[in-house]
């Protein structure tokens, strides 16, 4: 008899490498007596990851990050025993107050998601905190200058060649892509796309919507970058001159301030603003709509806003500026086949910290090429020896 069950368990069963990764866990039990704290997105993906760091044994308590959780997620999660502090939230201070929720608790090891917890952890240290992983490139860059404060094993997840080339080069390419329809339902046939950064999120972006039809340039800060984009095929303007051809802009840089009320005057009648990035910096929306030039805003009910200025222009932003594939209606992040990867290193990374078979010296540092190496081993389906 059919039975009806939730995008959580669908999500989950597709999740194979973390399946096979609980159950060598409910075997080894390396996160007994430990509890594991987390700042992260809290959709159907990372359930199936904080589900498996259970089965071996961890405590989890945890919290979402900005703009990105999920009411059935929490309510799954609580179900099987996980502490859910805090629910979705766009506002700052409420996410810091979940943040410092999360460290109250003083758990053992953190599974760090842009660098929040970590950062807390330095101006405010406890004795038992084993040490952890951050998730992403701009939580690495947060965490770098820290090291000496810090003193910690911390594994940067973003840093492995798997993260980078799975989840994203092909996955955020795809999934930004596919947001931009989500938000907009209109066509990238002849459009014109400006991408700003080219890491391996903007060579995705680039590559998926010039895939997709439209003619795609590229800004980067970094001239040799730029250069590996002209030899990959993409236009590389002036910043200027890229604005004011652009259709679509798209931001996956890390860094903040990329467009600003200064772009206005740039900007094409009908432009459409989307952030790509971790954090809601890059497009600075606040700044946007509080600029004289801007004389009135319409906000539609799927995360669409148009901004209406003086002369006549109109420029649209999706999400409010925060990351388009966790933001805006039915947002489903990146692929499965790319986060059970990325997920199954965030699992063996932090059994190697409960394990002490990392010190101090790896403060913020990649993963250990020999998880790559198994995991990799593991997805496709060849014997290896266990890291």
């Amino acid at each position: 008899m059919a039975q009806d069950k939730s995008r959580i368990e669908w999500i989950g069963a597709s999740c194979r490498l973390l399946a096979a990764t609980a159950a060598d866990l409910a075997r080894t039990r390396p996160f007994d007596a430990l509890t594991i704290g987390t700042a992260i997105h809290l959709e159907p993906k990372t359930a199936a990851l904080l589900t498996t760091l259970q089965a071996g044994g961890a405590q989890i308590v945890a919290t979402g990050n900005l703009n990105s959780t999920q009411d059935e997620t929490i309510h799954y999660l609580r179900e099987r025993g996980v502490t859910v502090v805090g629910g979705n939230t766009t506002a700052s201070a409420d996410h810091d107050a979940n943040i410092a929720a999360i460290l109250a608790r003083q758990p053992d090891l953190l599974l760090d998601n842009g660098g929040d917890l970590f950062a807390m952890v330095a101006a405010a240290p406890y004795p038992k905190l084993r040490g952890g992983t951050e998730e992403t490139t701009s939580g690495r860059t947060r965490l770098a200058p820290l090291r000496d404060t810090l003193n910690l094993p911390i594994l940067v997840i973003n840093d492995s060649p798997i993260k980078q080339f799975a989840e994203n080069k092909h996955a955020v390419g795809q999934s930004i892509f596919e947001s931009y329809l989500r938000f907009t339902n209109r066509s990238t046939n002849g459009k014109r796309v400006t991408v700003f950064g080219y890491g391996a999120c903007g060579k995705g972006v680039a590559a998926n919507f010039r895939n997709a039809f439209a003619t795609t340039t590229v800004v980067d800060a970094n001239p040799v970058t730029t250069l590996e984009a002209h030899f990959d095929g993409f236009a590389t303007p002036s910043r200027a001159e890229a604005i004011r051809s652009a259709d679509v802009i798209v931001t996956v840089t890390g860094a903040a301030g990329i467009i600003t009320a200064a772009d206005l005057p740039l900007l094409k009648d009908g432009a459409i603003l989307m952030n790509g990035g971790h954090f809601p910096v890059e497009i600075a929306v606040d700044g946007l709509i509080a600029d004289r030039a801007v004389v009135d805003v319409d906000s539609y009910d799927d995360g669409v806003e148009t901004l209406h200025l003086v002369d006549g222009r109109q420029v649209h932003i999706l999400g409010h500026g925060h990351m388009a594939n966790l933001a805006g209606p039915r947002p489903l992040g990146n692929s499965v086949e790319s986060m059970d990867l990325g997920f199954t290193l965030q699992a063996r990374c932090l059994e190697w910290v409960a394990q002490s078979r990392v010190d101090a010296s790896h403060c913020v540092v990649p993963v250990p090429p020999e998880i790559d190496a198994m995991v990799a081993a593991a997805y496709l389906g060849r014997p290896s020896a266990r890291a």
